[in-house]
């Protein structure tokens, strides 16, 4: 079926204005802007946003401060244990259904332990392709992923920062006494 000529809608853009033609008026209308910011920014002392890392670190800067609410921070992941101090997945493969990153890597096998049907025998998480938008961590229909408050690991080639089950155990560990942001 081909489309007519009477059917098709053409478009034409406004043209530009004399003003916005020369450009002149909207440049001056930009450097307003940023010298208004300037000026109305000095002076203020706390309203500063700037932190100086690795000096002022995120977790000492409150909201009240001008920093972000806690709630609103995920850094890097993390595999929770449970009560016998074993890994809680059960490789549902809730997550890597949901990840839009598709960074998220899980292959399932038997469990040995008689409470549970599987659990994961592999479990890769690439933190350099994950956006951090927390949605593993809400389809988890038994907690096992959380998002922790630690956000300056460094990693010197692309494999040191994919973070394997015995990693993201580790950042359990380490990380069990600090609190979610």
């Amino acid at each position: 079926m081909a489309i007519r000529d009477d059917e098709v809608v053409h478009i034409r853009p406004a043209g530009l204005t004399a003003a916005e033609a020369v450009y002149l008026p909207e440049i001056i209308k930009g450097f307003g802007t940023t010298l208004r910011h300037m000026f109305t920014s000095w002076g203020q002392g706390k309203t500063n946003r700037t932190l100086q890392y690795p000096e002022q670190r995120r977790e000492h800067y409150k909201p009240e401060d001008g920093g972000l609410e806690p709630s609103n921070f995920r850094g890097f992941h993390r595999l929770n244990r449970d009560e016998a101090g074993r890994v809680k997945c059960v490789a549902c493969m809730m997550c890597p259904t949901i990840c839009p990153a598709n960074c998220i890597h899980i292959e399932a096998a038997e469990s040995p332990w008689d409470d549970r049907e599987k659990y994961p025998a592999k479990f890769e998480i690439d933190e350099l392709r994950c956006i951090f938008c927390g949605m593993c961590e809400e389809a988890c229909p038994v907690d096992a992923i959380e998002l922790t408050p630690e956000y300056d690991i460094v990693g010197l080639s692309r494999q040191e920062m994919v973070f394997d089950k015995n990693k993201l155990l580790h950042m359990y560990d380490i990380t069990i006494d600090k609190k979610p942001m």
